[in-house]
C-alpha cells in the first residue's frame, strides 16, 4: 500500500495535505511517505522469512541520507555501484558488513575505499576487475572478499535501457567464461569467493524472467558453494511497480492480488522453493519497489497553451527534475491537489519549461481541466527521480521532504543560484 490518498477533496500524504507543504516550501517538490517506505521493506522482509536472507535496498533509486538513515534503522544492507553511494550509506550508519559494491567500472580509490570500509563482498563483473581487486587487496595485506555476477542470458521482459540480463549488455559474466573465472580466482592469493549473484534488469512485472534466470545460475551456484566455499546466493532486485493507476478512486491498486501483478507475495513464493534447497544465505537488491511509490513530485501549473493542434499545460517542474519520462517514455500518473469529482476532463500534453522537445511528461493526457497556478502531483516518483536529476538549463534541484504521520521534515533544501555556481572557478 502506500499513503497518499483524497481527504476532503484535498490530496494528502499519510496525516498531511501537500498543499500546506508546497504552501510551505514551494515547487517543483518532492514529498515521500515514510510510513510507506516502512511498510514495503516490512513486508518484502516477512514474505522472505522462511529462508536465511537479508536486504540490500539499491542506493541509486533514491539516495537522500534520511531515507537511507530510514532503512539502516530497519535494519536493511545496501546494494552501492559507487564510492559516492558507499560514503552515503556510512554517513547514514549502515553496516558495511551488510553492503555489496556493484557495477562494472569501479575504480581504483573505490575498490580501496570499500576495502578499507570493511564490505560484506565486491561484485565482480569481470576478469580485468578480478585481477585489479586482487592487486589493491595485495598492496593493503588482505584479501577481498567477491561474488561474481552471472549473466544468465534471460531476457527480463523490460525496457531495453533497463535490461541488464542479456549477452548483449555490458554488466556481469557469461555462463560459458564462468568457470575459466572461478579457476583464475583459486589461483588469486588476496581473493575468496564469498558468492554469485545475478540481476537482470528493472521494472520486471512477471515472474517468469526471474525463474528462469535462478534456474540457469543454480548449477553454478551449487558449484562455487561444493568447491569453492561461496556462502551467499545474491538474486538481484528488478521487482517492478505499477505507475498507471497508482491512485484508482481511492483504492491501493499496487497491492492488489491480481493475477496481472507481481506482488511481493507472488514473487515469494515461487522464488523461496527454488532457492531454500541452496542451504545459503540469499540476498536481494530492492529498490524501486521499496520507494517508487512512495514519492510524488508536486508542480505547479504556470501556464495553459491552446495551440492549433494541442493544448498544453505547462508546469513549473522539468525533465532536469524528473527525466523518466524523457529517458525512458516512462508513464507517470498525475492528478490534481484539489480532487474535482465532476469537472470536465480535457485532453493535454503536461510539459515542462526546458527548452528540449523531449521535456514532456504526458502526451494527449486526460486530466480534469486546469489553470495557471492550480497544482499537480507527478505519482510513483520516489524512485530514479531526484536521484536522477540535474542542473541542465541552469535549473535549481528542487528540495524534497519526508512525511512520517503528522511530522514534516525537509530532507534537502531546495537549491539557490550561489550553489549552482559554489565548486565554479570564480571569475577574478
Amino acid at each position: 500500500m502506500h499513503h497518499f490518498y483524497y481527504k476532503d477533496s484535498e490530496l494528502y500524504v499519510e496525516d498531511v495535505p501537500l498543499r500546506s507543504l508546497v504552501e510551505r516550501y514551494g515547487t517543483p517538490l518532492y514529498v515521500y511517505s515514510a510510513q510507506t517506505i516502512i511498510d514495503h521493506y516490512k513486508r518484502f522482509d516477512r514474505s522472505l522469512q522462511d529462508i536465511d536472507h537479508f536486504i540490500c535496498y539499491a542506493v541509486k533509486a533514491n539516495s537522500n541520507q534520511r531515507i537511507l538513515k530510514l532503512l539502516v534503522e530497519l535494519g536493511s544492507g545496501f546494494d552501492l555501484v559507487s564510492g559516492g553511494e558507499l560514503y552515503r550509506v556510512l554517513r547514514a550508519g549502515a553496516d558495511p558488513q551488510k553492503c555489496t559494491f556493484a557495477g562494472v567500472g569501479k575504480t581504483q580509490s573505490e575498490i580501496e575505499e570499500a576495502l578499507q570500509a570493511g564490505i560484506y563482498s565486491f561484485i565482480v563483473e569481470s576478469e580485468e576487475e578480478l585481477l585489479e581487486i586482487d592487486k589493491i587487496a595485495a598492496k593493503r595485506s588482505t584479501k577481498a572478499p567477491v561474488a561474481f555476477r552471472l549473466n544468465p542470458g534471460v531476457s527480463a521482459l523490460t525496457h531495453a535501457k533497463i535490461t541488464t540480463g542479456t549477452d548483449l549488455n555490458k554488466f556481469g559474466i557469461s555462463l560459458d567464461l564462468i568457470d575459466e573465472v572461478f579457476e583464475k580466482c583459486s589461483r588469486l592469493e588476496n581473493i575468496y569467493c564469498r558468492g554469485l549473484q545475478m540481476h537482470i534488469g528493472s521494472q520486471i512485472q512477471s515472474i517468469n524472467p526471474f525463474l528462469e534466470a535462478i534456474q540457469k545460475v543454480i548449477p553454478w551456484v551449487e558449484k562455487a558453494k561444493k568447491k569453492y566455499g561461496a556462502e551467499f546466493f545474491d538474486i538481484g532486485g528488478g521487482i517492478g511497480i505499477v505507475y498507471e493507476k497508482a491512485m484508482e478512486s481511492g483504492t491501493e491498486a499496487w497491492w492488489q492480488e491480481r493475477n496481472e501483478l507481481l506482488t511481493l507475495n507472488r514473487y515469494a513464493e515461487e522464488i523461496v522453493p527454488l532457492v531454500k534447497p541452496l542451504g545459503m544465505k540469499i540476498l536481494v537488491e530492492p529498490g524501486r519497489v521499496l520507494v517508487g511509490n512512495a514519492g510524488v513530485l508536486v508542480s505547479r501549473v504556470i501556464y495553459v497553451k491552446k495551440g492549433i493542434a494541442k493544448k498544453f499545460v505547462i508546469i513549473d517542474a522539468a525533465m532536469n527534475d524528473l527525466v523518466r519520462p524523457a529517458f525512458y517514455e516512462a508513464y507517470h500518473q498525475i492528478v490534481p491537489l484539489k480532487e474535482t469529482a465532476h469537472g470536465p476532463l480535457e485532453v493535454v500534453d503536461v510539459v515542462g519549461p526546458v527548452c528540449e522537445s523531449s521535456d514532456c511528461f504526458a502526451i494527449d493526457r486526460l486530466l480534469p481541466e486546469v489553470k495557471a497556478g492550480d497544482y499537480l502531483a507527478l505519482l510513483s516518483a520516489g524512485a530514479y527521480g531526484f536521484s536522477m536529476a540535474s542542473n541542465y538549463n541552469s535549473r535549481l534541484k528542487p528540495a524534497e521532504v519526508l512525511v512520517w504521520g503528522k511530522q514534516v521534515q525537509l530532507v534537502r533544501k531546495r537549491e539557490s543560484y550561489q550553489d549552482l555556481v559554489a565548486l565554479e572557478e570564480q571569475l577574478s
